[in-house]
């Protein structure tokens, strides 16, 4: 599994930018987003690049608050044509922003790690889980670099516990119970739920539901519920449970 650091997490953002780029490229922006059921092509892209200029403006400014995403302008072409180009130019403005940073440099941060490295790696995979947005938008079997992907497990059940919007989070606790996940490459996690939340570790063992899958990409897509688990050992109902509360 790859060594991740605040720079290859912007390398790999950026990268991830360019492919989405590249993916949106002459469709229908009316084309509905299965896995975005509020959003059709257009508001996917609109919603995505303005993520990318929103952290690049609060990195850029060490911002130590929230910025209002709404109250910005974010330039979003209305000729769908201007797509690529657009996303593009956001992928250089959150590399500049990011680049210029210490990983360690103090800024706001919705989740536990309030640094400028929370932002890249964050942008990494909100731009991996929307590019697999577009895809399956076009009918198109999603492709995801296995160390990306596992590390966007990892960052998944990292962030996850801080998505305070989401009441229902509150209730991932219990008496020990584990949940694995276990892919054919040779990724696998185990969560424990505590009375205090859950935790979680690198493992290959079995738990009391285990979802298998050939790939850690299958996975990062089950995590996001944007795939449904094909192969499930053990209690089903556990895991109906966990899917119906872990959602950011």
């Amino acid at each position: 599994m790859r060594s991740w650091t605040h720079l290859r997490h912007t390398e790999a953002a950026a990268a991830e930018i360019r492919r989405m780029a590249g993916a949106v490229r002459g469709l229908d922006p009316a084309t509905p987003v299965p896995s975005c059921p509020e959003w059709d092509l257009a508001g996917l892209v609109a919603h995505t690049g303005a993520v990318h200029r929103w952290a690049a403006a609060m990195v850029r400014d060490a911002a130590p608050k929230r910025y209002d995403r709404d109250a910005m302008d974010h330039r979003f072409p209305r000729d769908p044509a201007g797509w690529p180009e657009w996303l593009e130019e956001g992928a250089a403005l959150l590399t500049d922003a990011l680049t210029s940073r210490d990983p360690d440099t103090e800024m706001w941060g919705w989740a536990g790690d309030r640094h400028a490295r929370f932002w890249s790696r964050r942008q990494l995979h909100e731009t991996v889980v929307h590019r697999a947005d577009v895809d399956l938008a076009a009918g198109r079997a999603p492709d995801v670099d296995e160390d990306v992907a596992a590390d966007g497990v990892e960052e998944f059940l990292d962030v996850l516990p801080y998505a305070r919007w989401r009441p229902l989070l509150a209730e991932l606790r219990g008496d020990g119970r584990t949940l694995s996940w276990q892919a054919g490459t040779g990724a696998g996690w185990l969560v424990t739920l505590t009375p205090d939340g859950y935790t979680w570790e690198r493992s290959g063992a079995a738990g009391d539901v285990t979802v298998r899958a050939e790939t850690a990409a299958e996975l990062l897509l089950i995590a996001w519920r944007r795939r449904e688990p094909a192969a499930v050992e053990g209690d089903e109902t556990l895991l109906r449970w966990w899917a119906e509360r872990a959602m950011i």
